[in-house]
């Protein structure tokens, strides 16, 4: 089963990049604009996920992108005040948001953010979902994990697919709105991380989800 982790633009350098450094890892990425640079392989884990969207691959598409570092004594009030600003978007809504040291964690249920069985935002999510990219434009330096995930109804592959193309929607929905691509990464997980049993109903709508992860932009 591929998993893909896509950042909405990379330079060749970029993608060069990605392909040095992910060599042992069965494959290399795709970007959002289809520049064919491979899938990453089954075999990947968290932390070479990370090595792609979090670490040098990803600093060199936001500074070649023109977008600031933030210096690291004003890492923790550049967030909170986002994380406030987030809130109050989200106030009302069944989106979680949560604070993981200086990354914001954004849980969107699926049944909130998708119609069923499908990648179409819903249209009265479409107004949230516009108030969150008005703060990520306000708050430039960072960038943005969009991951999605899907309860295990259903085959592996069909999942999978599911998972990637509801985390492209968020992703183009936050290019329409402004949001520069070299901030914006995703991935699919298909039915791979659960966060409650398959076994209920319950827990399959919790399952069903995607996240979207913020992450200032340090050196």
């Amino acid at each position: 089963m591929r998993r893909s982790i896509v950042a909405a633009t990379a330079a060749t350098a970029v993608a060069g990049l990605v392909l040095a450094g992910c060599a042992n890892q069965g494959g290399g990425y795709h970007t959002a604009q289809g520049a064919g640079v491979g899938a990453l392989g089954g075999a990947a884990t968290g932390a070479a996920v990370g090595a792609i969207a979090g670490g040098d691959v990803a600093r060199s598409a936001l500074i070649g992108a023109g977008i600031g570092v933030l210096a690291g004594g004003a890492v923790g009030a550049y967030m909170d005040s986002q994380e406030q600003a987030l809130r109050e978007d989200l106030a009302g809504t069944d989106v979680q948001v949560q604070r993981q040291g200086d990354t914001l964690l954004l849980t969107m249920p699926a049944n909130v953010t998708f119609a069923f069985d499908s990648a179409d935002i819903k249209p009265g999510f479409r107004a949230p979902l516009s108030q969150v990219a008005q703060t990520l434009r306000d708050n430039p330096q960072t960038y943005i994990q969009v991951h999605g995930h899907t309860d295990a109804i259903g085959s592996d592959a069909y999942n999978q697919d599911l998972s990637e193309r509801r985390a492209r929607s968020v992703v183009d929905f936050f290019k329409t709105q402004g949001i520069q691509p070299a901030r914006l990464y995703w991935q699919g997980h298909g039915e791979r991380q659960p966060v409650a049993t398959n076994e209920t109903e319950a827990g399959r709508q919790l399952n069903r989800r995607v996240e979207l992860r913020i992450i200032p932009h340090t050196a």
